[in-house]
C-alpha cells in the first residue's frame, strides 16, 4: 500500500504577468484530465500492491534470490523517493503536462523490461527505472488537478482521489493474485506488470489531448547536488544491510552503513549553505523548526519502515511457509484492505475533527493491538492456520492503519506556514517512501535473520512461520514508538477546524499554457 502521494515544489514567487484563467466550470476537459491523472495514480497505487503478492512466484520462476526479492521491491521505493521532489521541480520548470506524460511513457516502458525481464538483475534495474519514472508521474498528478479545478470543486476531486486510494488497496492484491494463478499464456507472475502497457498507452494519448498545461509563475532551481548526496547515503545504507546477512556481514558493509551517516551530514550542511545562497534547497531545513512537522516526518519515516517490513514478511509467511496459492493469499488481505479503506474515510470526516490527535493515537494502539493478536493466532494455530482465523487481526490492523494513513498529512502540515507547504508535503513522501525502503531492507535482519541456511524442505514452513512471528514482535515495537512520537503532534490540527480549507499541494497560483 501506498500513501497520497503530494506535489513536492510549489512556486515560491508570483509572476508578473496576468495567468491565463482555468478552463471554464462547463468545460468537461477538465473532467476527462482528471479521469487521466487518476487512472495514472491508480496504476502506481496498484503496482506497488500488486507485486508483493507476487513475490513467491518471482523467486520460483526467475530463480532470484532472497536479496534480489528485497530490491525488487526496495529498489522502485527507493527510486520512487529520490525522485519525488526532483519531479516535482521539474514539472514546475518544464510544465506539469509534459512531464506527466514523460512519466506515463517511462513508465509503460519499464513496466515492459519488468514483464520480459530475462534474468533477476535486469528485473530489479527494470524495478528501479519504473520506480525513477514513477516520481516524474506522481508528483504532478495533485498539481494538474489545483490547475485544472476551481476551489470551490477541489473538494469533491480530492473525495475521489480518496475514493481511487481506496480502491487501489483492495483491487491490487487482488488483481496480483488473479493475475499469478491464472498464469496467461504460460507468462507465471509477468502480466502483473504487462498490464500496465494498455492502460499507459491510453493513459498517454488521451493526457496529450485533453490536459491543459501548466507550471509554476517562478520555479525552484534544481538541487541535484542534494539529490545526489540523498540517494548515495541511502544506497551506502540500504545496500549492506539489504545483502549483508548473505554475504556475512563484511566489514566494507558495516563501514558503508557508517559512511551513509557522514554523507546525511554533509546533506544537511550543503542545503543549510544552499538555502541561505539562492533559497532553493532541496529540504527546507527551517521546517524542523516546527516541531510538529519534524515529529511528524519522524513519524512517517518510521510508519513507513513498519509498513515495509509487514507486507513483504507477509506474502512469504503466506506462499512459502503456509504453502497457500496466491489466490488464497490474496483474499486472505481482502478483509484488512476494506477495514483500512473504511476507518481511513470514518477518521477524515467524523473522528479526527472531534477528537484530534487522539485518533492518531489510537490507530497506532489499535494496529499495535492487531499485529499482537495476529502473533498470537499464528503461535496458536501454527502451520494449520486458516484464512477466516486471521480475520479478526487483519481487521484490527486495518482499522488501526485506516486512522492513521488519512488524516496524518494534515496533522504533520498544521503549523508549518502555508509559504512552505509544498515543499513539506513532498517531503512527507519522500521519507515515508525512504522509511518503506528502510523497512524492507530490515527484513534481511528481523524475518531472514532468524531463518537457518540449508533448511529441508520439511523444515522452510515451520522456520518462516517462526520468522514471521519474529518480525510481528518487531513491527508492534515500532508502533508502540509511533505512539510516543504522536505526543508532539498538534491536539488538533488547524485544517480540521470548522470552516478551515484543506492544506493544497501548492499554495500559490500556477500559471497555464494553452
Amino acid at each position: 500500500m501506498t500513501s497520497t502521494e503530494t506535489h513536492p515544489a510549489p512556486p515560491t514567487a508570483p509572476t508578473t504577468a496576468p495567468s491565463p484563467a482555468r478552463p471554464a466550470a462547463g468545460d468537461r476537459r477538465r473532467w476527462y484530465a482528471l479521469a487521466i491523472v487518476m487512472t495514472a495514480a491508480f496504476m502506481d497505487l496498484v503496482d506497488v500492491t500488486i507485486v508483493n503478492i507476487a513475490i513467491p512466484s518471482i523467486q520460483r520462476d526467475a530463480g532470484a534470490s532472497f536479496s534480489q526479492i528485497q530490491w525488487i521491491t526496495a529498489g522502485y521505493a527507493l527510486a520512487f523517493a529520490a525522485g519525488l521532489i526532483t519531479g516535482g521541480r521539474l514539472g514546475d520548470i518544464h510544465g506539469r503536462k509534459r512531464l506527466f506524460l514523460v512519466g506515463v511513457a517511462g513508465f509503460t516502458l519499464a513496466s515492459a523490461l519488468c514483464g520480459f525481464a530475462v534474468n533477476p538483475e535486469m528485473l530489479v534495474a527494470s524495478r528501479l527505472l519504473q520506480g525513477a519514472m514513477a516520481a516524474l508521474m506522481v508528483p504532478q498528478v495533485l498539481s494538474i488537478v489545483h490547475a485544472t479545478f476551481p476551489a470551490h470543486e477541489r473538494g469533491k476531486v480530492f473525495g475521489l482521489f480518496g475514493a481511487i486510494v481506496g480502491l487501489g488497496a483492495v483491487s491490487g492484491p487482488l488483481l496480483g493474485a488473479l493475475l499469478t494463478q491464472w498464469n496467461l499464456f504460460g507468462l507465471e507472475w509477468r502480466p502483473i506488470f504487462l498490464i500496465n502497457l494498455p492502460v499507459g498507452v491510453v493513459a498517454f494519448l488521451l493526457g496529450r489531448r485533453f490536459i491543459t498545461e501548466s507550471r509554476a509563475p517562478r520555479a525552484l532551481k534544481l538541487d541535484l547536488v542534494g539529490v545526489a548526496l540523498v540517494t548515495l547515503g541511502l544506497l551506502m545504507l540500504l545496500y549492506p544491510l539489504t545483502r549483508g546477512r548473505e554475504l556475512g556481514w563484511p566489514l566494507w558493509g558495516q563501514l558503508s552503513m557508517a559512511g551513509a551517516l557522514v554523507v546525511f551530514a554533509a546533506l544537511v550542511a550543503y542545503e543549510r549553505r544552499k538555502g541561505a545562497r539562492d533559497g532553493s534547497p532541496l529540504v527546507e531545513l527551517s521546517l524542523f523548526r516546527v516541531k510538529s512537522f519534524a515529529a511528524g516526518i519522524a513519524v512517517q519515516t518510521v510508519f513507513g519502515l513498519a509498513l515495509g517490513i509487514f507486507f513483504l514478511v507477509w506474502t512469504l509467511y503466506m506462499q512459502t511457509g503456509l504453502g497457500w496459492s496466491p489466490l488464497r493469499a490474496g483474499l486472505t488481505g481482502v478483509p484488512f484492505s476494506i477495514a483500512v479503506s473504511t476507518a481511513a474515510g470514518l477518521s477524515v470526516q467524523k473522528l479526527v475533527p472531534r477528537f484530534g490527535r487522539g485518533v492518531l493515537q489510537a490507530g497506532a494502539l489499535v494496529m499495535a493491538l492487531g499485529v499482537l493478536l495476529y502473533l498470537a493466532e499464528s503461535e496458536r494455530y501454527g502451520l494449520g492456520i486458516a484464512p477466516w482465523q486471521m480475520a479478526l487481526p487483519l481487521i484490527v490492523m486495518g482499522v488501526g492503519m485506516g486512522l492513521i494513513v488519512a488524516p496524518l498529512t494534515d496533522a504533520v502540515l498544521s503549523e508549518v506556514p502555508r509559504e512552505h507547504a509544498g515543499s513539506a508535503s513532498g517531503l512527507i513522501n519522500t521519507v515515508q517512501q525512504m522509511g518503506n525502503a528502510l523497512g524492507l531492507g530490515l527484513v534481511s535482519v528481523v524475518f531472514f535473520g532468524v531463518i537457518d541456511d540449508g533448511l529441508t524442505p520439511a523444515q522452510v514452513g515451520p522456520a518462516f512461520v517462526h520468522a514471521f512471528q519474529h518480525a510481528l514482535g518487531w513491527v508492534a515495537a515500532v508502533l508502540g514508538a509511533i505512539f510516543l512520537l504522536m505526543f508532539a503532534l498538534p491536539r488538533r490540527p488547524a485544517q480540521h477546524m470548522e470552516g478551515a480549507e484543506p492544506a493544497l499541494p501548492v499554495e500559490k497560483e500556477p500559471e497555464l499554457v494553452r
